[in-house]
């Protein structure tokens, strides 16, 4: 136990305080702790216990701890509160990384400050909602910034709306990254490998053109306007494939034209961005998201909306081909079509794709820009000991 604790102490701990625990956060904060774990670090993840962020996070090399918060404030919040700071206790932290909106008010109302603390927004919570709700999550997030030593964006635009929001912060960006050894480059063989081997495909027509979208069904991603785009597209025996599940899937299958097949939950989603010739995202709002740039990572053609991040994810200069206004079926129909009738246009933005994402959006690259951001608020030159605050 004693020279457990000496381990510890040698080694650069960060707690990270997530909430949600599925979707693209998830995925971030795991890959995160795998490299932090690689390079020598002590990631410890409070997240609810047996979510599937909890699986993932031990499995990479986390210590996970359980949180049970729910992923909307509600009159649960003191008790949550209570819980991270006694986690915070436990764990001995010298960094707070605390993970979107929710776990953002949470662990910095636990921390207020006493601890080196950072804040990632992973889409603004101002622009999920309207009205007297968005006021108040504006109001927080502006009150809330006095308790962060530096508030994380994954995307320069994502940093821009929150500086033109009102929010005073020192601020960070690092591009999101995603694991290049997991998302590889697959050719028309590993295409027609994939289509076969989908049971949801079967009776699909192997050279029919397929677009897919990856992501949780829920009014941020947009799914609803992609089914509108796909009405107004008449390429023969087109197909359409939502993969993900969310709460707006039962509406979303009401409404569904037909040529459109819904995946429900996907633990991997590479054999899907395989099969597909386009992948699109439609969002709402994002900070820059994940689906594209695996896509892209695996060389396959992308149209999103211009959305934070979703500049930044692209080539330069493929922005007429893959960029389109949010909540705009008619534009993102076009876009589709023009990429699923030309083959020779579909193949030259996949090569760039291919060749931009694995430049540029290597997890190896972030996570070291993360953990120096880390070593600069604890003043330290490497991950050696440094007496932590005593709570």
């Amino acid at each position: 136990m004693l020279h457990m604790r000496r381990t510890q102490e040698r080694q650069l701990t960060v707690l990270h305080v997530v909430q949600p625990v599925d979707g693209g956060v998830a995925r971030v904060v795991t890959d995160l702790v795998r490299a932090q774990a690689g390079a020598g670090l002590r990631p410890v993840v409070a997240c609810p216990p047996g979510s599937p962020l909890a699986v993932g996070a031990a499995a990479a090399g986390a210590e996970v701890h359980g949180w049970s918060a729910t992923r909307a404030p509600g009159p649960r919040l003191a008790g949550e509160v209570a819980a991270a700071r006694r986690i915070v206790r436990a764990s001995r932290p010298h960094v707070v990384h605390a993970h979107s909106a929710k776990a953002g008010l949470a662990g910095r109302i636990a921390v207020r400050g006493r601890v080196p603390t950072v804040f990632q927004p992973h889409a603004w919570s101002f622009e999920a909602v309207g009205g007297r709700t968005a006021e108040l999550a504006l109001g927080w997030e502006r009150f809330g910034a006095r308790w962060a030593d530096h508030i994380l964006c994954v995307s320069e635009s994502e940093r821009r709306t929150g500086q033109e929001a009102g929010i005073a912060a020192r601020w960070s960006v690092i591009h999101n990254g995603i694991d290049l050894d997991r998302f590889r480059p697959g050719d028309h063989t590993v295409r027609a490998q994939a289509r076969a081997a989908l049971p949801l495909l079967e009776g699909t027509d192997r050279d029919a053109p397929l677009v897919v979208c990856v992501g949780r069904l829920t009014r941020q991603k947009g799914q609803d306007i992609l089914l509108r785009a796909w009405r107004r597209i008449a390429v023969p025996g087109a197909r359409l494939v939502l993969v993900g599940d969310g709460p707006d899937r039962d509406g979303l299958e009401r409404s569904a034209p037909p040529g459109v097949l819904f995946t429900g939950g996907c633990e991997d989603v590479r054999p899907w961005i395989h099969a597909a010739d386009v992948l699109v995202l439609p969002s709402r709002w994002e900070g820059m998201a994940l689906a594209p740039l695996e896509a892209m990572a695996c060389g396959r053609a992308v149209v999103l909306t211009d959305v934070n991040g979703a500049r930044e994810s692209l080539p330069p200069g493929d922005e007429d081909h893959c960029l389109v206004p949010p909540e705009d079926p008619a534009a993102l129909a076009a876009a589709l079509t023009a990429l699923l009738t030309d083959p020779d246009l579909r193949e030259a933005v996949s090569r760039r794709a291919l060749r931009h994402t694995r430049a540029a959006f290597d997890v190896r690259r972030t996570a070291g820009a993360v953990a120096g951001l880390y070593q600069e608020l604890v003043g330290m030159s490497g991950p050696t000991t440094r007496k932590r605050t005593e709570r």
